[in-house]
């Protein structure tokens, strides 16, 4: 670790190999993974489908660059938009990357209409990414902090709350889109209120705006649909995936439909390596393995499962807020910082994430199964209830 930038207050534990829901470190320690690397590994570890998908494409071919076809990139733009409603997309390497197209697909959209100053509606407590200007769009003043200056064009409300978006509206003749997460992943597992994406939508669609929908970590199954705005009953007009789509390999994309689709022509965005076969060997394979295995109603039921659990085994316990999600996208709230159970649960071998300073984030591959979430609520219960001085 010496040679690394000191970017992350890393855990000491490396890992060596994985298996479905479990990994090993390098001691031949077993752990259940409840983070499935931030929502990235939903088909768990070395599924031999996604192996053998990914080494039979880089035995063939790796890279060519956009410069060319790529067969595999036209075929995953047609499934995804088979299964969205989209008309086309663009594919990129990250989150980050599809959030900063969506953005400039926004501000070019709004300058093909006169507006010299496009501006977005943004959230409270969203997270976007880290590049300047998705950083600029993310409602977190800790991650923003020493960046500046950080970029213009966004207008930020609070989340949940139509009638600050309607304010926004009615005083700033610029805005030209809004983009939001349906469920707020790093600012707390907190859900948007269906009729709230409802009623956005449909202000956007009368205002003429860009209706966004940041499905980085909601997106590809983790809420036990395809995408968490099919649970709202509704369609953005731009749909920004990553994180689960490649189950591992590195793949981020900006689906647009309608106008949104028009936007971009060639010359106004691009990328090197984005969409190339190998990735996009991964992310076909994901969702044909999803379809067959059935993983959006294993999401759902064990998803179930989990809260149930949880809201059981913590019921009338001081100290807990809430606990909430949606299929395997789950948070306990807490009143009290509670980063240290970061390091209790992987030392009793569990991995879980603690957002929000206060929130136990649970992110299981959406192949995990019913005897594996008993086991999860077996180790993190008495953790949390120990935690809080409970018996």
């Amino acid at each position: 670790m010496d040679h690394l930038l000191n970017t992350y207050a890393r855990q000491s534990v490396a890992f060596v190999r994985g298996q479905g829901a479990h990994l090993w470190d390098e001691r031949g320690k077993e752990y259940l993974d409840a983070l499935s690397g931030i929502a990235v590994n939903g088909l768990g570890h070395a599924h031999p489908r996604l192996v053998k998908a990914i080494a039979d494409q880089a035995a063939t071919l790796i890279h060519t660059s956009n410069l060319y076809r790529v067969l595999r990139q036209e075929q995953l733009a047609e499934q995804l938009c088979r299964l969205s409603s989209m008309d086309g997309a663009f594919f990129c390497n990250s989150g980050a990357e599809a959030n900063e197209a969506a953005i400039k697909l926004a501000r070019l959209y709004g300058h093909q209409r006169g507006i010299e100053v496009p501006t977005i509606i943004v959230m409270e407590k969203a997270w976007h990414g880290r590049t300047i200007a998705t950083l600029s769009a993310t409602g977190s003043r800790k991650a923003q902090a020493g960046f500046e200056p950080l970029v213009a064009g966004f207008v930020r409300v609070p989340y949940n709350d139509l009638a600050a978006v309607e304010a926004v509206a009615e005083r700033n003749p610029n805005v030209v889109a809004v983009l939001l997460e349906p469920i707020q992943g790093e600012g707390g597992i907190r859900p948007a209120d269906r009729s709230y994406q409802q009623h956005l939508a449909q202000l956007c669609r009368e205002r003429g705006w860009l209706y966004m929908v940041d499905e980085v970590q909601t997106g590809v199954g983790r809420t036990g649909h395809w995408f968490a705005t099919e649970a709202a009953g509704v369609l953005p007009d731009v749909l920004i995936l990553a994180k689960g789509l490649g189950s591992g390999v590195p793949i981020g994309a900006c689906l647009a439909r309608g106008a949104a689709a028009q936007v971009f022509k060639p010359g106004h965005h691009g990328t090197t390596f984005g969409g190339g076969p190998l990735v996009c060997a991964a992310a076909l394979e994901t969702l044909l393995v999803m379809a067959d295995e059935g993983l959006l109603d294993n999401a759902r039921e064990r998803g179930d499962q989990l809260l149930d659990g949880l809201r059981q085994g913590l019921a009338g316990l001081a100290g807990v807020v809430e606990v909430r999600g949606q299929g395997l996208m789950i948070g306990v709230e807490l009143d009290r910082p509670c980063g240290e159970l970061v390091g209790q649960a992987l030392a009793q071998g569990l991995l879980i994430n603690v957002t929000s300073e206060k929130v136990v984030r649970l992110l299981p591959p959406l192949i995990i199964r019913a005897n594996e979430i008993d086991r999860l609520l077996a180790i993190l219960v008495p953790l949390i209830r120990a935690f809080l001085g409970a018996a």
